[in-house]
């Protein structure tokens, strides 16, 4: 199959993209409005970009009418939001919490999730989810008009909660315990829970040891 963009409808485009780059983590985001309203909607084009400092992308895209979603207008007008993690115990309520609600209306509450107070920013957290991300909106920039254009909202990620239960005896998140879900393509998603395990090579294999002082190789 050979598939040009520039000639193809934005669909079959954006069913090949969800399709082939997988598994894609799931943002699972509260905001708020203007009037303090929460919504909480899930985002699969979503990953973390840098540690120093912590930052974090994901993009609303336009929905299919070309209209802004929920989430887009409400990082832009406040400047906050939260990502929550989307894990297999609480993948129905995040496939749920994808459907189009009118505006205003409170997701959680729909859906009966109990909501847990920031720290840092004004939208709450999901009180079931093992961790959080609280961010603040550094910069969204738009690319593109009309159905599923990009929105990339760049956050920085200024508090960080783990649930102790999800954790290690070295203090570091076991994966089998976290359980994520990642988005493949249509109605597919995956588990965390088929690990292996590979050490990251300390040079290239094929490269040589560095010389001594008289040209001598180290052993």
């Amino acid at each position: 199959m050979i598939l040009d963009p520039g000639q193809a409808e934005v669909v079959r485009v954006y069913r090949a993209l969800i399709e082939l780059v997988v598994p894609r983590p799931i943002a699972w985001v509260t905001s708020i409005d203007p009037e303090g309203r929460i919504n909480l909607a899930p985002f699969s084009f979503f990953n973390v970009f840098g540690a120093n400092p912590p930052i974090v992308v994901f993009s609303p895209t336009l929905r299919r009418d070309g209209t802004a979603k929920d989430t887009l207008e409400n990082v832009r007008s406040t400047g906050e939001f939260v990502i929550n993690l989307a894990v297999e115990d609480l993948v129905d309520s995040v496939n749920a919490s994808s459907a189009d609600y009118p505006r205003g209306v409170n997701e959680a509450d729909r859906l009966g999730l109990a909501l847990a107070p920031s720290e840092r920013v004004r939208p709450p957290r999901v009180a079931a989810s093992p961790a959080h991300l609280e961010c603040q909106v550094v910069e969204i920039r738009s690319y593109g008009e009309g159905p599923i254009a990009a929105n990339l909202v760049i956050g920085r990620v200024v508090l960080i909660h783990v649930d102790d239960a999800v954790l290690d005896q070295a203090g570091s998140v076991d994966p089998r315990k976290l359980r994520a879900v990642a988005r493949l393509g249509g109605d597919f998603y995956c588990r965390s829970t088929d690990l292996f395990t590979l050490r990251r090579p300390e040079r290239p294999p094929d490269s040589q040891p560095p010389a001594g002082p008289a040209g001598d190789p180290r052993q």
